[in-house]
């Protein structure tokens, strides 16, 4: 399949399927960049812009406790102690309390993305919102369950992304096949890892292109998810 002329060829991924819903990650899709926000909070606490991702991408104890954050398993201070302590043995103190809202704090609403969901929705695409949850107040304001027709969370499922029984949880309740749907992630493997049990997707970097690999992968017209809202 012919894609935007932008698009690495592993960005993009067709369905087995016609298409009928399109699943959307949260943070980095829905959002402004979540390495964004994180290397903000990272270069405040300490200096250094990738401090903070490499502790909970790697720190043995933060990196479980993320694992049983998003899945539900232990609270916010659980979590936001592991990263303080993983940023202490790396020199860096930090107060735990009030992490997880520092490490969001730049995260804004992608309005542009926003509008494709919607613009799905009104062509009788289903929606659904499927998530790795970061902190209880994670999805506040962003008024998610107006936008979508299913909430898949993966801190209420009890299993995160890229685990496929999230994907298979989310297109059993839009009531599709995962052959008949889109996984739309900023994260290949998450992508990767639903395109592997039938799904297409799309690896997200910017709203317009996104918009125009769907309408490609969702067989519309050019620029038909990129049509200016009255």
């Amino acid at each position: 399949m012919t894609v935007t002329a932008d698009a690495a060829p592993q960005d993009v991924f067709a369905s087995v399927d016609p298409p009928r819903a399109v699943l959307f990650d949260f943070g980095g899709v829905l959002t402004t960049s979540v390495f964004a926000s994180f290397a903000r909070c990272s270069r405040e606490i300490s200096g250094d812009p990738d401090l903070l991702l490499q502790v909970v991408a790697q720190d043995e104890g933060a990196s479980a406790a993320l694992v049983e954050h998003e899945c539900g398993r232990i609270e916010d201070e659980e979590f936001e102690a592991a990263v303080a302590r993983g940023l202490a043995a790396r020199g860096v103190e930090v107060e735990p309390a009030g992490l997880i809202a520092r490490m969001q704090r730049d995260l804004l609403p992608d309005e542009a993305m926003r509008s494709v969901v919607s613009q799905l929705r009104e062509r009788g695409i289903a929606v659904a919102l499927v998530s790795n949850s970061l902190g209880r107040d994670c999805y506040a304001g962003h008024d998610l369950e107006a936008l979508f027709d299913v909430r898949v969370i993966s801190g209420t499922e009890g299993v995160r992304k890229p685990s496929r029984e999230l994907y298979r949880i989310a297109c059993e309740r839009l009531g599709v096949a995962p052959t008949e749907a889109l996984m739309i992630d900023d994260l290949a493997i998450n992508v990767r890892a639903a395109h592997a049990m039938g799904l297409g997707g799309v690896v997200h970097r910017r709203a317009d292109r996104t918009a125009e690999q769907l309408a490609t992968l969702l067989s519309l017209e050019p620029g038909a998810l990129l049509e200016t809202r009255s």
